[in-house]
């Protein structure tokens, strides 16, 4: 799928430059073409600076949170719910530990340890299949939920921003938690509505119900506020959870007599083979949407998509940020692309970079996550894994260009 996609751009780009060549007379457009390789594969370079240094800075503290028992404390405390949701799985079964630890990871934003724990829960959850091929109830839960799941920190959007000189990185915090909220609650919901889950029981509504009233009070909170009250109270709280949860981190490493300065020095060293291994995925993706801008073709499907939403009368700013959400799905790495290419051809705290922002740090990418959760345990039919995922992610997209107007007006 991402090698079809990757040389999709580079085609569509090709017949967008020929067509200006040819039909509207513009031969330099081929030379704009070779800027463009050369431009975006310098920046490229110029992001993964910032980005060993914040991935190797992250993960040496998550480390720290690993070792001193934190991230297995969040996961026993979601377990009686986990156990509510998954009625095919038998209680005391070791994949509703992995379960609920994964579902911690992604919370805590350890992507790095998020994987490897939930493909060893989806192998547990196959042990319960009685068709192998098919999958069952409890593993599209997981899936959807695991997919959706709201991170506190999303960091990496920080750094984006942070490298491209954003006055503010953290004012997207609040926004992307809203929007992240919103993609989860709508999976459960839609899960919970097929599989006909008993989503009223008291074990279950004793989580659901708080969250819910708790979110529902804050937005009641927030909605008094004025545009630049909350973008100043996004911005503190970014700060302050962020800095907050590190405190966090050392303090009861501390009390759990973890040798704080070693266990960061070793997730510290895990960051740094990340961020090495990302830089041919940055360069390849950048480059790809860099051609499709400079041959015109992506500014003519936003001039499209423009067009057409100002015929019903909406505000259009928010159309320069659909082409992540619209290959979002699909790759991670484009994504990410096309987020640092709209932050740089719109401004950094530019209404459609920040939307882009909240966009990659609320959706996930729902195909990429089927093929390598399912394909690890050779799972075929998916089901309505498909339609409730991508269901969550455009509530999540639908729920981020919203709370932006309201934020960033």
């Amino acid at each position: 799928m991402l090698n079809g996609l990757w040389l999709g751009f580079f085609v569509v780009a090709a017949l967008a430059a020929f067509g200006r060549w040819l039909i509207g007379g513009d031969p330099t457009v081929f030379a704009a073409l070779v800027e463009a390789l050369f431009a975006m594969a310098k920046l490229s370079v110029e992001v993964m600076v910032l980005m060993f240094g914040t991935l190797t800075l992250w993960l040496g503290f998550l480390r720290i949170a690993e070792a001193s028992g934190l991230v297995a404390a969040v996961a026993r405390g979601l377990g009686p719910l986990f156990a509510r949701l998954l009625p095919g799985v038998p209680a005391g079964h070791p994949s509703l530990g992995l379960i609920t630890l994964s579902f911690a990871a992604n919370t805590l934003g350890l992507d790095n340890a998020a994987t490897p724990i939930g493909l060893k829960a989806m192998r547990e959850l196959q042990t319960l299949n009685p068709e192998p091929q098919s999958a069952t109830d409890a593993q599209i839960l997981f899936l959807v939920l695991n997919a959706s799941a709201p991170t506190i920190l999303p960091v990496t959007i920080f750094m984006y921003r942070a490298q491209q000189g954003a006055a503010d990185p953290t004012s997207v915090f609040l926004p992307i938690l809203l929007a992240t909220c919103v993609s989860t609650i709508v999976g459960l919901l839609l899960v919970g509505a097929v599989q006909r889950l008993k989503l009223w029981d008291r074990v279950v509504l004793a989580y659901l119900v708080p969250a819910v009233l708790l979110l529902a009070g804050f937005m009641a909170l927030l909605g008094t506020l004025t545009a630049a009250a909350l973008s100043a109270l996004s911005s503190l709280l970014g700060n302050l959870v962020l800095f907050g949860l590190i405190l966090v981190f050392l303090l009861v490493g501390a009390l759990r007599r973890v040798k704080v300065y070693e266990a960061f020095i070793e997730g510290a060293k895990e960051g740094f083979d990340i961020a090495k291994s990302l830089l041919p995925y940055l360069v390849a993706m950048l480059v790809a949407i860099g051609v499709l801008r400079a041959s015109g073709a992506l500014d003519a499907l936003l001039a499209a998509l423009r067009w057409l939403f100002s015929h019903t009368g909406w505000d259009t700013r928010f159309v320069d940020a659909l082409p992540t959400a619209i290959v979002k799905p699909f790759s991670g790495s484009a994504a990410r692309a096309l987020l640092i290419e709209t932050i740089q051809s719109q401004g950094v705290d530019s209404f459609a970079a920040r939307l882009a922002a909240v966009i990659q740090g609320s959706t996930e990418t729902t195909f990429y996550v089927l093929a390598v959760y399912f394909g690890a345990v050779g799972i075929q039919r998916v089901r309505h894994a498909v339609a409730c995922s991508l269901a969550a992610e455009m509530a999540g997209v639908a729920a981020a260009i919203g709370i932006c107007y309201w934020f960033f007006g």
